[in-house]
């Protein structure tokens, strides 16, 4: 497929309403309905119906998951179902459980092998919605709340779901407490017992909780190169290789000894996944 009809059936979803049809999907990308779902087809390698309704799906299993407070039959409606009962019914077909079964045990392997095998649409168009720009920045110190994840990064979102929910207890919301990840070791060359991952959130005062597996740290003062990341997590490690790899080795800046960390400005599902905004930066002398 040419170039600029994956930019184009890419930036008319990206740009879509919450739920499109057909004839608005391709009137934003110029091309004829009747050739859209073959070029569509050709690029994801699903039909766009079906990609769709994964998309919705998709929203809907971090709103179970990360979400406990919205019911089911709010996540429900705001997936496009009639009730509660055709909603499961589709989840299930999908994921092999119940709404109430994935917001219990979620089975994340599962819900990986699905949307892994999907071509997402939104990486096709990066360049267009983030940008390479680096700035040198003094960050300050940080005193935040952590919640280590220690094992298999596929596991990750557990660890997610429960510092989501010991924050909600503590009244730590992400609008009024920074949310940060440390980031000590790349999935990609580290065995899954060994990986780390910390996630963080900016508070004042002392938090520990050692029943809830919650430990204080300090993110340092110092210079530091942040560049921002607009798009889905999945992109993220595009980001952060060209700001170790290409930006640093062409600057003369040296390394501190402190991890990549992330500053997290946007989540998914509040906003969707192409408007995400994680800032990450990289510690300099």
């Amino acid at each position: 497929m040419k170039p600029e009809n994956q930019n184009r059936i890419s930036a008319a979803v990206t740009n879509s309403s919450e739920q499109p049809n057909l004839d608005e999907l391709a009137k934003n990308a110029g091309i004829s309905k009747y050739h859209f779902h073959r070029l569509f087809s050709g690029l994801t390698g699903i039909a766009v119906q079906r990609y769709m309704r994964l998309a919705r799906m998709k929203r809907a299993s971090f709103q179970l998951a990360f979400r406990t407070w919205q019911s089911i039959t709010d996540i429900a409606f705001d997936a496009g179902y009639e009730n509660a009962e055709s909603f499961s019914r589709a989840f299930k077909r999908e994921y092999g459980q119940t709404p109430t079964g994935f917001r219990k045990a979620p089975d994340w392997h599962t819900w990986h092998t699905l949307h892994s095998n999907i071509q997402d649409l939104s990486g096709q168009n990066m360049q267009a919605i983030s940008s390479d720009h680096v700035d040198i920045i003094d960050f300050p110190e940080t005193q935040v709340a952590v919640l280590e994840h220690r094992g298999d990064p596929s596991l990750l979102k557990n660890s997610i779901a429960k510092f989501i929910g010991w924050r909600r207890a503590n009244k730590l919301p992400p609008k009024r407490h920074a949310t940060f990840n440390i980031l000590y070791d790349d999935p990609a060359i580290t065995a899954d017992a060994d990986y780390r991952f910390d996630l963080c959130c900016a508070v004042t005062k002392d938090f520990s909780d050692p029943e809830h597996g919650i430990i204080m740290k300090f993110i340092p003062a110092g210079r530091c190169a942040k560049i921002r990341h607009v798009g889905p997590d999945h992109l993220l490690d595009q980001k952060v290789r060209y700001l170790i790899g290409d930006w640093f080795h062409t600057s003369s800046e040296l390394l501190r000894d402190f991890p990549i960390f992330f500053e997290r400005v946007s989540f998914f599902p509040e906003v969707p996944e192409h408007e995400m905004t994680t800032d990450i930066y990289l510690p300099l002398e």
